[in-house]
């Protein structure tokens, strides 16, 4: 039976892993349900979030019909905007929760709403940088949910903290396989980024920030090219006010012809081309909760090393989909690598990686929300 489902959280053009998460939930949903999706008239103010927050370069995520009537910092838009939802009485409410700072606003939309099947959908419990105040924060919104989607089983305990007995289910993040726009090949990719056919690539992909332990990757870089001569490291992604910091680094390891930064924002359709060129993705994090590029690498059937933190062990299969070694072990990270390229392991990982296809899907996502009816 069709329910009417209304799914609130960033779409495009709102840039990041969460805006093509929700897109990519809309369209599963629309398959069989009724969805009406409401973003954002405002996400957040500009002067808690300087960098651009949308990017209409690529429209591939858009979702026809959407709604942008929520301003998150505006109380009279909020109440106006639940009193909306009222109206439509929705089988089920679904949103998106990764930051405290949505939290008055949730709250209030939760009040005025009226009775609701809400459903959150958290993507982080508890923001990957704490604050003060974050817990209460936190409580405040996620208090009114009636059920909760978690993708790691540390997310599923950090609930429990603040939830007496949550109707909860842990499902991994899905694979983000709608990338792949062009269906490009390895060697097209190494084309379009003058890459030899000879080189091993790893990649690093994503913001940079001090919790994903770059720095580890990066020490590791001597032993795995005393290894192998023909591995490079690709570091893509915006770096944050420490730039200067990891390219000292890479001088002082004297590594600036072993590995290549693209210091910028990626548009979507600049993903496929780094990932296709790519053999290895590896996430060095030093503390996580889930990672979308754990699910993007899935998706061009790319084998990861990760680190044994938050919710990726839940996801990789060790020494079958990947490997998980010790978080800020410069030394564990190098023996990984060495061994992925020196064992030839690209191709046994791959056919590993699509035999788990159906448990990272959007179907298998799609019937968790429905579960909840």
């Amino acid at each position: 039976m069709r329910k009417k489902i209304i799914l609130i959280g960033p779409v495009y053009p709102y840039k990041g892993g969460i805006s093509h998460y929700t897109g990519l939930m809309c369209r599963e949903l629309a398959k069989r349900h009724d969805v009406e999706m409401i973003s954002y008239k405002m996400q957040y103010p500009k002067f808690l979030f300087h960098k651009e927050q949308r990017d209409y370069s690529n429209d591939s995520f858009k979702i026809e019909n959407a709604q942008y009537r929520l301003h998150t910092a505006n109380p009279f838009n909020i109440v106006r905007t639940a009193r909306y939802i009222r109206r439509k009485k929705p089988d089920m409410v679904v949103i998106q929760w990764w930051h405290p700072y949505f939290a008055p606003c949730y709250f209030l939309l939760a009040h005025f709403m009226g009775r609701q099947n809400i459903t959150f959908v958290c993507h982080n419990v508890f923001p990957h940088e704490r604050f003060p105040m974050d817990k209460k924060l936190t409580k405040l919104a996620l208090n009114n949910g009636s059920h909760f989607i978690v993708h790691a089983k540390e997310e599923a305990r950090e609930l429990e903290k603040i939830q007496p007995a949550p109707d909860y289910v842990v499902t991994p993040h899905p694979t983000y396989n709608a990338f792949r726009f062009e269906g490009m090949s390895r060697e097209q990719a190494r084309e379009q980024l003058c890459i030899g056919p000879e080189e091993k690539i790893m990649l690093f992909f994503g913001y940079v920030r001090e919790y994903k332990g770059l720095k580890y990757l990066l020490n590791a870089m001597p032993q795995i090219c005393g290894e192998d001569d023909q591995i490079r490291l690709w570091v893509v992604g915006e770096f944050g006010s420490d730039k200067e910091e990891y390219r000292e680094l890479i001088r002082e390891l004297e590594l600036t012809d072993k590995v290549r930064v693209q210091d910028s924002y990626t548009p979507d359709r600049e993903v496929e081309k780094y990932f296709a060129a790519a053999d290895l993705v590896v996430l060095p994090y030093i503390s996580a909760t889930q990672s979308g590029i754990v699910q993007i690498a899935y998706g061009f059937t790319k084998p990861v090393v990760v680190t044994e933190v938050g919710g990726l062990p839940d996801v990789v299969e060790d020494g079958s989909t990947g490997y998980i070694v010790e978080p800020g072990n410069s030394g564990a990270i190098a023996e990984a690598v060495s061994r992925f390229f020196k064992e030839n392991q690209a191709e046994r990982m791959r056919e590993n990686i699509v035999k788990e296809a159906y448990r990272f899907s959007w179907e298998r996502m799609g019937e968790v929300v429905e579960g909840f009816f």
